[in-house]
């Protein structure tokens, strides 16, 4: 009997041990200073307070979609971050689950609001995508700074200018405010092309789709101008770097950085709790800093700060939107041409 208790004892013991074993949720997102600054200064209290451990993945957008992609049936991550094109795309797959209500989503803007991304996604962040010019280059030269996505085009910016490819949301953008300053739109997208073919690619020195080899292009004086993010240009011009960079008078495409729990979520109710906890007025002040507008109302920012990202009502008024459902249904498309005709 008392070999049999001892038995039951030692079962129980593992059990226990088993039960009370942390859980691991597997977040991926941004890499760069987005990563440093979750990781160091977000993540930490959240794991603190829900038991957990958060292992951060880092990653492009598409590279987080195509992930979500590889493992659907056997998903390892439980809480993705990208760029609202992508994130679109992964809501149309089935690859994210529905975000519960939450009483901090009430405090979000509309286009951060998961009823902008069919319920099954909420934004935490916004950017801008404009146009980020070396300013001592431009006073050295006494060129005026840009106000117009037009001055892309100029011809004292020839073999001077980078942007992303049609494979990096910043050039995805780019082509559709092409084709709207020329007639069309995201549903007519043939004047952004001729746009872009004829008057931007003859300027364009190299079509960069890392954002790090895009700020090294500046740093080493490839460059002068280029089609960005204002979340990589703060982070540029905090290294010392003479980087500016302007909402151009035709609009800035909205960036809205969103979340989702994935679906077939091993830790469903801690996912969620991770959306929240990252909409809320606290961690979109810490996010500010690394360039990212907050989307929650609430949210106050002190003067230098709220100077570098879409900020309050007035600005984020001023930020364009995209049909995103319509893009998507054309993007397989519209890469195969942009490669056969701009990328040559």
């Amino acid at each position: 009997m008392k070999v049999i208790n001892a038995i039951v004892f030692i079962g129980a013991a593992g059990i226990s041990t088993f039960t009370l074993a942390q859980d691991t949720l597997y977040m991926a997102g941004y890499s760069g200073d987005t990563q440093r600054l979750l990781e160091k200064e977000i993540i930490p209290a959240f794991e603190a307070s829900h038991d957990v451990k958060v292992v951060y993945v880092p990653g492009n957008s598409s590279e987080i979609l195509a992930k979500l992609q590889a493992q659907r049936g056997n998903q390892e991550i439980n809480v993705a971050l990208m760029d609202d094109g992508p994130m679109h795309q992964a809501v149309q797959m089935g690859l994210c689950g529905k975000v519960e209500d939450a009483a901090v989503y009430d405090e979000l803007y509309d286009m951060a609001k998961s009823s902008a991304f069919a319920g099954k996604a909420v934004g935490v962040g916004l950017l801008a995508t404009g146009i980020a010019y070396n300013r001592e280059r431009f006073e050295a030269n006494h060129w005026a700074a840009p106000v117009s996505w037009n001055d892309l085009m100029d011809e004292k910016f020839a073999q001077r200018v980078t942007s992303n490819p049609i494979s990096g949301t910043y050039g995805l953008n780019a082509l559709i405010m092409f084709a709207r300053l020329n007639g069309g739109d995201e549903h007519n997208i043939e004047p952004g092309f001729e746009a872009v073919r004829n008057n931007l690619a003859p300027h364009v020195i190299s079509w960069s789709s890392s954002n790090a080899q895009l700020a090294q292009m500046f740093q080493n004086g490839d460059i002068d101008i280029a089609v960005w993010g204002s979340s990589r240009a703060v982070a540029l011009k905090k290294t010392g770097f003479p980087v500016e960079f302007v909402y151009p008078r035709e609009g800035a495409p909205a960036i809205v950085a969103s979340t989702c729990a994935v679906v077939e979520n091993k830790l469903p109710e801690k996912s969620q709790a991770l959306l929240q906890y990252l909409a809320s007025a606290e961690v979109q002040a810490k996010l500010a800093v690394e360039g990212f507008g907050p989307v929650n109302r609430q949210t106050t920012l002190d003067a230098a700060v709220a100077a570098e990202v879409p900020y309050g009502e007035e600005m984020i008024s001023k930020l364009l939107t995209f049909d995103w459902d319509a893009i998507n249904q054309n993007r397989a498309q519209w890469t195969r041409q942009w490669n056969r005709t701009v990328e040559r």
